[in-house]
């Protein structure tokens, strides 16, 4: 078939045609925007889950529909190597010249201002990628101690007092939010509760990897009081065929029963797989309805293709020791699995090999679901690096 007309998009964050079984979180997002925007408690947002479940697909959803009702929505994502402070500094200008441009906002907005320039000019001696200039003086004693934690609340505290006074509220939507580092996320988090005991309309919508929840908590113990961790996981079997049905009939292509019974089969239903297997299936297919053979044959092309990207662009950045840690895990299955386990196969003890563990971990490629057990970060993970490595590399 025509693959200009192809409706699948496999891609990093790339919205999928039909966004199909997360109205409930969408729709529970939106209560919880809205409570805090009209001063009622409601708990920050972090979605974690696995690595191509669409949680950067949903946040920009989140993210739009906030926009679309009056939300300043700053949306960000936090690289490995950039400093929170850096990350914010930039949108919250941003956001805050817009403000002080309405006349609703007043003086609020340009405190907040001033706020974010005593906080810019603190931070700088101690974080290095903070390059943004800002015309205006910082009010003394405001967010200019250097001390990120008493900064950082007093920063948030101005910005969303600009933000009550226009009837609006300010979100932080932050993707890969795993990245940000403990004492740096600690000070966010006390900036947030800071904001929430006084009722101020300024929230976090953030996403990351599994192991965020226990970074959260090792942050700070009131983190769980303070989110909530919504789960993004592989879609129910339902929403998986509906994912691929629905595209293709607004195009009056169907699919036959087998071929989505296979494509379900071989994706496990996570989005990212769907949108792959569904492109493929899409081009493979010389007419409707698309069948089990097109699939079969697709299923070859897509597999290179992860091979290629998806799979390939983590494994190359890794040492040949966690490969092997990796590799070992595979031998297992696709997990969890316990540390114990890994390290006999690997035939060593469970202390030798645990800085590579860790290493891991802080590479975001393995979390931590329960203590002593260990997970791939990636779906479908062990089939690659079986077939990528065979046997299990020397040591």
């Amino acid at each position: 078939m025509d693959a200009r007309t192809n409706p699948y998009a496999p891609g990093a964050g790339t919205p999928p045609p039909e966004l199909a079984g997360r109205d409930d979180l969408i729709e529970d997002s939106a209560v919880a925007l809205d409570r805090i925007r009209n001063g009622l408690a409601a708990k920050s947002l972090l979605m974690v889950g696995l690595r191509g479940v669409g949680k950067t697909v949903l946040l920009n959803r989140i993210c739009r529909d906030a926009e679309c009702r009056g939300f300043t929505a700053l949306l960000l994502e936090a690289p490995e190597d950039r400093s929170l402070p850096g990350l914010l500094a930039a949108p919250l200008h941003s956001a805050l010249v817009k403000m002080s441009r309405r006349a609703a906002a007043g003086d609020a907005a340009k405190r907040a201002l001033s706020a974010l320039a005593g906080f810019v000019q603190a931070m700088k001696v101690n974080f290095g990628d903070i390059s943004i200039g800002i015309d205006i003086e910082g009010e003394p004693g405001i967010a200019d101690s250097g001390h990120l934690d008493f900064d950082l609340s007093d920063l948030l505290t101005a910005v969303g007092e600009a933000a009550q006074s226009q009837n609006t509220a300010v979100a932080l939507f932050i993707d890969e939010l795993q990245y940000v580092e403990e004492k740096q996320l600690a000070a966010l988090i006390v900036a947030l509760h800071r904001s929430a005991q006084r009722q101020l309309p300024v929230t976090l919508v953030g996403a990351g990897l599994p192991q965020l929840v226990a970074h959260a908590a090792a942050a700070k113990t009131y983190a769980e009081r303070l989110f909530s961790f919504p789960e993004i996981g592989a879609l129910s079997e339902d929403a998986a065929r509906y994912a691929l049905e629905a595209p293709a009939k607004e195009r009056n292509v169907a699919f036959h029963p087998d071929a989505l019974s296979d494509i379900v089969r071989h994706t496990q239903c996570y989005p990212y797989f769907l949108q792959e297997w569904g492109k493929h299936s899409w081009d493979c297919a010389e007419q409707s309805p698309i069948t089990a053979q097109d699939v079969f044959t697709a299923t070859a092309q897509a597999t290179a293709e992860l091979d290629a990207s998806f799979f390939r662009a983590r494994f190359d950045r890794l040492a040949p020791s966690e490969k092997r840690y990796l590799r070992a895990m595979a031998e297992l299955g696709p997990g969890p699995h316990r540390s114990g386990e890994i390290s006999r196969i690997l035939a060593k003890g469970v202390g030798t090999v645990a800085p590579t563990r860790a290493k891991l971990i802080e590479k975001g490629m393995i979390y931590s679901p329960a203590h002593g057990d260990t997970g791939f970060t990636v779906p479908l993970f062990d089939e690659y690096l079986r077939r990528v490595l065979p046997r299990l590399p020397p040591a």
